[in-house]
C-alpha cells in the first residue's frame, strides 16, 4: 500500500503525537508498505535534526504558523497547516490510505480531499478534542463546531484509533457509526530509557510535556512552595510548552527565584536525560476538566526512563499505578490536592536515587508500553479493515 501520514506535528519536535506517529510511519515501512509523512517545518531551534533522510519514509515539510510558546495551536495556525494540506493531499500523489492526526479541522480537510480522490482515509484519537474545548471553557457554539467536524471526520474515517478504552468509550458516544480499534499508547523506549545522560540540576520534579489548563499542573506548585519550607534546595522544572504556561509563570513568580524553571522544547534524547536526573516525574488531570478518561502520555516516558510518577486527579494513571507496586516502582497516585501532592513530593525529595529500582521499572516498560507494539496493532488493524 501507498500510505500518507498528516500531521501538523512530528518528529524531531518531543510530543505524544511526534512519537505515535513515527512509530506508526516506521511499521507502515517495515511492513512493505511505502510511507509518506505530510507534516510541518520544526521549530528553529529543533532545525537541522530532523535526520529525515535516514528514516525508512519519506517527510515532507511546509512551514506553519505557530503560536507564542512555538506551538501549532489555534485557528489561524490550524488553518496555515490544513488549508495547503488540503491541495497537498488533492494534488499530490495518489495513495491508499491516509492517516490523519487531529485536530478535527485537520480531518474536515483531508476528508474533502480523499473523498474527492476516492481514498479512504483513517482518523488517529488520541483524545477528544470536543471534551478537551469543553472543558477550557471554549463557548458553547464553538465547543458544538469542534463536535461535530469532531463526529464527521470519526464516521468517515475506514478505522478510527483510540489510544485506550476510556477514549474508546467516549468516541461511541459521539460517534456510534465509527469502526473504533482500541490500540493502546506507549513511547518510544529507544530514546526513552534508563540507559544514558542524566540531567545535572540539583533535587528537582519534572513535568514534562505540554501543560494545558485542563491538566491544572499549577497544583505543584503551590505543594512545592509548601515543601520549600524543608527542602530549600528542591526544584520543579516544567519542560514543554503549553497554553497554562504564562498563568504557571505567575504563579511561580510568587517562589524563591530559582525555585520553578521553565525550560522550552528539547529534541528527545536531551528531554529524556531530563527525565533521568529528576528525582520524580508529574502528571496530573484536573478532576472538573471533563477528561477523566485520559492517560497523559509523559507518564509512560517517565517510566521508560525508569522515573517514578506522581499522578495527581481522576482516571486510569491511578487505577493503572496502585496495582503494580510488585512489578516495578511507578509512583504514587493521588487526589488532585495540596495536601496529598505536597507529601508524595516529600517522600520524593528524602528518598536516594535507587538505581536498581530505576532499570526495573524501565525494563517493565519496555516490556508493557513499547509504542512499537502499539504502531503494529494499528498497522494490522488498518490494513485487515477493507
Amino acid at each position: 500500500m501507498r500510505v500518507a501520514i498528516a500531521s501538523r506535528i512530528f518528529e524531531p519536535e518531543p510530543s505524544a503525537a511526534s512519537f505515535r506517529l513515527a512509530a506508526l510511519a516506521r511499521a507502515f515501512a517495515e511492513a512493505g508498505h511505502e510511507v509518506t509523512v505530510l507534516t510541518v517545518t520544526p521549530l528553529p531551534q529543533l532545525r537541522g535534526s530532523e535526520n529525515d533522510d535516514a528514516r525508512p519514509y519519506r517527510v515532507r515539510r511546509k512551514r506553519v504558523l505557530r503560536d507564542a510558546t512555538g506551538y501549532v495551536r489555534g485557528y489561524l495556525q490550524y488553518m496555515s497547516f490544513d488549508i495547503p494540506l488540503f491541495f497537498r493531499v488533492l494534488f499530490g500523489a495518489s495513495c491508499d490510505l491516509i492517516v490523519v492526526e487531529p485536530p478535527p479541522t485537520t480531518a474536515f480537510f483531508v476528508r474533502i480531499a480523499a473523498a474527492l480522490r476516492r481514498t479512504p482515509y483513517a482518523y488517529y484519537a488520541a483524545d477528544i478534542w470536543s471534551d478537551a474545548s469543553e472543558s477550557t471553557g471554549a463557548p458553547g457554539v464553538v465547543v458544538s463546531v469542534v463536535r461535530a467536524m469532531e463526529r464527521s471526520a470519526m464516521h468517515g474515517a475506514r478505522g478510527v484509533l483510540s489510544v485506550n478504552e476510556g477514549v474508546s468509550a467516549r468516541i461511541r458516544e459521539i460517534a456510534p457509526k465509527a469502526v473504533v480499534h482500541t490500540i493502546g499508547n506507549g513511547i518510544d523506549t529507544s530514546i526513552f530509557s534508563a540507559e544514558g545522560p542524566a540531567r545535572d540540576f540539583g533535587q528537582y520534579a519534572i513535568y514534562p510535556g505540554t501543560a494545558s489548563e485542563w491538566q491544572g499542573a499549577v497544583v505543584f506548585i503551590d505543594a512545592l512552595e509548601r515543601v520549600l519550607v524543608d527542602h530549600p534546595e528542591a526544584k520543579l522544572v516544567f519542560l514543554g510548552q503549553g497554553s497554562d504556561w504564562a498563568a504557571l509563570r505567575a504563579r511561580a513568580a510568587h517562589l524563591p527565584e530559582g525555585a520553578v524553571a521553565f525550560v522550552p522544547t528539547v529534541p528527545p534524547a536531551e528531554a529524556a536525560a531530563w527525565l533521568r536526573g529528576a528525582a520524580v516525574s508529574l502528571a496530573s488531570i484536573r478532576p472538573d476538566a471533563g477528561y477523566n478518561f485520559a492517560f497523559p502520555t509523559k507518564v509512560f516516558a517517565s517510566w521508560a526512563t525508569g522515573t517514578p510518577v506522581i499522578f495527581a486527579g481522576p482516571g486510569p494513571v491511578r487505577e493503572f499505578i496502585e496495582p503494580r507496586g510488585a512489578e516495578a516502582a511507578l509512583g504514587v497516585g493521588c487526589d488532585y490536592a495540596v495536601e496529598p501532592i505536597e507529601a508524595a513530593l516529600r517522600d520524593a525529595f528524602s528518598a536516594d536515587l535507587n538505581p536498581a529500582a530505576r532499570r526495573l521499572t524501565a525494563a517493565w516498560a519496555a516490556e508493557n508500553v513499547s509504542l512499537a507494539s502499539v504502531a503494529e496493532r494499528a498497522v494490522h488493524a488498518l490494513t485487515e479493515t477493507k
